[in-house]
């Protein structure tokens, strides 16, 4: 049964890439979803059992990994969580650092820290559960589901994968006469002002690529109209308690002021709060190492979503100029001309920063997260050779 389920999933993970790469003949298969109390679709934690992995391939592969580490983060001084893990099983994980310095609070696998961007992955998958589920499709135009949203083409993908031309909220409230910046703003009030103070869009919708926050405040509201809750409760419902998440939440501006774990930059200044850090849905997850593996693990199971939904996520939307660089449905990517394809999504908060990397053919996962800012978070990628046919030179500097 242990040997049936492994090999279930690797026909998934492979069937996955090819139905991907023949959208035209996209598996039309439906996935059941499980409902919530309320009615609410949620994740499934993966039920896939894997073949157990050798102890060689674990010291091998744990071997290079603390090669990585003893070149990037070898100053003490340094705050991360930190793991890598095949098949759902922990090769490597090393937690180190003080969350808190005012009170003295260590990180450890426990700790949730700020995954700043990375946040988006987990609202798209929300977003993506309901479109499963059919409360709402991907080309919906947004006017359908907010009053007052004041741009006819936009729609739920093009939100998703940043083609909206919206402008950013950062910089737009710095406009004069836009918003009083003393004031704490919020995904409400973000829609409000898109209405309000007639903000042209950067671009026509759907014409280039621009990534904007904006998009995923919006979308937070969407998932906010179509179940009846908040953003931080739907989350709960919809991903973190099915999956058994226990220390992921969606910060609370009014309520986890005190307790969230603060930021600093590299000299251990803490970093104060301002009016923008009560927007969610493009930031303002706290979560952990290990909750992540689940939500990845998740993310890679036959039940995820239908076939033809799910690879609608890895699948380019920004062709407009030649490159390796892309972005799916809450997802970047780098695809190289010898057809391998690389999964992943960094963030970046006050002095947040994180790092979310899905290699899928390779059933890999590794995250990085850190609340003292440290660039080389982002240079965990440089572990994908160890696992698969990458072309990241363990060696280059960032």
């Amino acid at each position: 049964m242990k040997s049936y389920f492994h090999y279930i999933s690797l026909f998934f993970i492979a069937a996955l890439f090819l139905t991907c790469s023949r959208q035209d003949k996209a598996d039309e298969e439906t996935v059941e979803a499980v409902l919530s109390a309320n009615g609410l679709p949620m994740m499934q934690p993966s039920k896939v059992v894997y073949a157990k992995l050798s102890s060689n391939y674990i010291e091998n592969k744990k071997a290079s990994v603390m090669k990585y580490c003893n070149k990037y983060w070898s100053n003490e001084n340094n705050n991360f969580s930190f793991l890598v893990a095949k098949n759902g099983e922990i090769i490597y994980e090393r937690y180190q650092g003080i969350g808190n310095r005012e009170q003295d609070i260590a990180i450890t696998s426990d700790t949730p820290l700020h995954i700043a961007s990375v946040s988006k992955v987990i609202t798209a998958t929300a977003i993506l559960l309901l479109v499963n589920n059919n409360k709402i499709d991907l080309d919906q135009k947004v006017t359908t589901l907010l009053d007052n949203f004041p741009y006819p083409e936009i729609t739920i993908r093009t939100l998703l994968d940043h083609r909206s031309g919206l402008r950013n909220y950062a910089y737009f409230t710095e406009d004069t006469g836009v918003w009083d910046r003393h004031k704490t703003l919020r995904n409400q009030d973000v829609a409000n002002l898109l209405g309000e103070k007639n903000l042209q869009l950067d671009f026509p919708t759907d014409t280039r690529f621009a990534y904007c926050n904006t998009n995923y405040a919006i979308l937070a509201l969407i998932i906010e109209k179509i179940t009846g809750i908040s953003y931080p409760q739907a989350m709960q419902e919809m991903i973190f308690k099915p999956l058994g998440m226990t220390h992921s939440y969606v910060f609370e501006f009014d309520k986890d002021l005190e307790t969230a774990m603060p930021s600093y930059k590299g000299n251990n200044m803490r970093l104060a709060y301002d009016y923008l850090d009560a927007v969610y849905g493009d930031k303002n997850i706290y979560s952990t190492p290990r909750d992540l593996l689940k939500f990845d693990m998740a993310r890679k199971a036959p039940t995820f979503l239908n076939p033809k939904l799910c690879c609608q996520i890895y699948k380019g939307y920004s062709n407009e100029h030649k490159g390796t660089k892309n972005y799916g449905l809450g997802m970047r990517m780098i695809e190289w001309e010898t057809g391998q394809k690389f999964y992943f999504h960094n963030g970046w908060w006050h002095g947040n920063t994180s790092s979310y990397i899905s290699l899928i053919k390779d059933n890999v996962t590794i995250i990085a997260l850190s609340n003292k800012f440290n660039k080389n978070v982002y240079a965990v990628r440089k572990l994908a050779p160890v696992f698969g046919d990458y072309p990241f030179d363990f060696a280059d500097e960032d």
